[in-house]
């Protein structure tokens, strides 16, 4: 079995609690279901969001999606000048038999845009 690391990213509205704690399930839920896991493959689980989401920490989103027992951190992506607005990202470290190549990424919302090369 190898440790894999997953990338996905969804994109909310606005910086409302709802929102992020709506989005960060979804995409959670999407990272497992693609990638035929469960939560007892997942390692770890890193979030992050953009400067302008404030209102709810991803982690404690992904932790009421059904993340109980997996270490979790939230953090800030870097401020860059006319990055995409209200993104939150997730890198999962997870146990998997799939091949590098197998893996399968997840951007959803308008978030989807930031990955082009995907096929979502």
């Amino acid at each position: 079995m190898a440790v894999r690391a997953i990338r996905g990213a969804t994109q909310i509205d606005a910086d409302d609690r709802d929102q992020v704690l709506e989005a960060t399930a979804e995409l959670v839920r999407e990272v497992l279901t693609r990638n035929s896991l469960s939560t007892d493959d997942l390692i770890s689980v890193i979030l992050t969001t953009t400067p302008d989401v404030v209102s709810e920490f991803p982690a404690y989103a992904a932790r009421l999606a059904g993340l109980a027992d997996v270490p979790l951190l939230s953090a800030t992506e870097i401020a860059v000048p006319g990055a995409m607005p209200r993104v939150i990202r997730l890198m999962a470290h997870v146990e998997t038999d799939l091949p590098r190549d197998g893996v399968k990424h997840v951007y959803l919302r308008g978030a989807a845009g930031l990955r082009t090369d995907l096929n979502h």
